[in-house]
């Protein structure tokens, strides 16, 4: 009898505080529970954006390539730790360049997805300014091609 595949999370993931919540969060809900047979195959991305200014001046071929050198070592090594920590397996990390939002939708895409995962910063824009500017959560909950999850990381109340 064949094993069915199992549906595809992908999760973005850029360094950031809330990405890393997310990333816990989303293991502690739908992986740890149920080790070692995860419900979902995990995809981590993270998108590299070549052309922020910091990555120009250093000079076009070997900024780019030492950039996706960088930003690779950081996201596996990041990764790595919560994924032993957690005793989570065969996770797939993907870095990809391009804008968040678009890399997102496209990984979902390619991956054949059935949710995506991102973070939140919590700023809770009103509607004139969202117009405007629009995060990546809100860009992939327009426009991915399937449920997207937004992992909002609780504010600490100070006394």
């Amino acid at each position: 009898m064949a094993t069915a595949e199992k549906p595809v999370m992908v999760l973005g993931f850029d360094h950031g505080e809330q990405s890393d919540y997310a990333l816990e969060w989303t293991l502690d809900h739908f992986f740890v529970p149920f080790a070692p047979n995860f419900p979902f195959q995990l995809v981590i991305v993270h998108a590299i954006h070549i052309s922020h200014p910091f990555i120009k001046q250093l000079g076009p071929a070997v900024a780019k390539e030492r950039a996706f050198e960088m930003s690779a070592e950081r996201v596996l090594d990041k990764t790595q730790q919560i994924f032993v920590t957690k005793s989570v397996k065969d996770v797939v990390v993907e870095v990809i360049e391009g804008e968040a939002h678009n890399v997102l939708c496209q990984t979902v895409e390619k991956h054949h997805a059935s949710m995506l995962v991102v973070g939140n910063n919590g700023y809770g824009y009103g509607a004139i300014k969202r117009l405007f500017w629009r995060g990546v959560s809100d860009y992939c909950a327009q426009h991915a091609k399937c449920s997207v999850m937004t992992v909002k990381k609780p504010k600490i109340k100070r006394s």
